[in-house]
């Protein structure tokens, strides 16, 4: 069975691309993305299996 480790990390609108782009390099799936404390900010949850 596969164990799972997660991370939650705040998005800037202006750079959402680029901040999931780096994640993503490190093997971080994204699961979900909903509203942060502010307009200008989300928060992404991802996932990636355990070594």
């Amino acid at each position: 069975m596969t164990k799972w480790e997660y991370v939650t990390v705040p998005l800037l609108v202006h750079a959402t691309k680029q901040i999931l782009d780096t994640w993503g390099e490190d093997g971080w799936e994204l699961v979900q993305v909903v509203p942060g404390p502010n307009p200008e900010q989300l928060v992404a949850y991802l996932k990636r299996a355990k070594a």
